[in-house]
């Protein structure tokens, strides 16, 4: 959701009205563009940059690739709730339809994860659209950025992608030590905190 996704090449506003009505350049800024929102420098503004959506509805967003990207990166934030919501119940409950919870949510989390990679990929693909032209200049072309460099949202992004596929793994060794013989044996005995040292 945040517009730092690429950080336009320096520029500055159109001069402005001094205390002395004199007109002085303002200072140079950098835009940012994100998906569906950017943040721009309007000279008439006291408070400066001004962020926002540009894109009221969904077909007016820049491209059909970050279109496809919006729709990629929701489901896998999706599924990852789902995972959150499921993960709560862990307490109470060890399978779902006679799979383990820990299964089901490795495999939701690895899903999501390549989602989320999809959407990271095609991501840079819509870098040619008029809009990203206006802030990157002439030069942008897919997965060429022109004179932009890439916002920490895109990094962010890509961390977070990372890290659903370390807790996939993760999910996979618990469901490796809660399946253990001396697991199993404590449960027998009725133990229900169960500490594996």
């Amino acid at each position: 959701m945040s517009t730092d996704w690429l950080v336009g090449f320096p520029r500055t506003p159109d001069a402005v009205f001094g205390p002395h009505g004199a007109t002085t350049a303002g200072e140079a800024y950098r835009p940012t563009l994100g998906i569906y929102g950017r943040c721009i420098k309007l000279p008439h503004l006291q408070r400066g940059i001004l962020c926002g959506p540009y894109a009221i509805h969904f077909g007016e967003i820049a491209s059909g690739f970050w279109q496809a990207t919006s729709i990629f990166l929701a489901a896998g934030i999706l599924l990852l709730c789902a995972v959150a919501f499921i993960s709560v119940f862990t307490m109470c409950f060890q399978s779902i339809m006679k799979k383990s919870i820990f299964n089901v949510c490795g495999l939701l989390q690895g899903i999501a994860g390549l989602f989320l990679i999809l959407g990271l990929m095609l991501y840079p693909a819509g870098w040619g659209s008029d809009k990203v032209q206006l802030y990157c200049g002439p030069d942008a072309a897919p997965y060429r950025a022109g004179l932009c460099s890439m916002g920490w949202a895109f990094y962010t992004a890509m961390g977070g992608t990372v890290l659903t596929f370390i807790c996939a793994v993760f999910s996979a060794q618990a469901e490796i030590a809660t399946s253990s013989d001396k697991v199993q044996e404590e449960i027998e005995e009725g133990k229900s905190l169960i500490c594996l040292l």
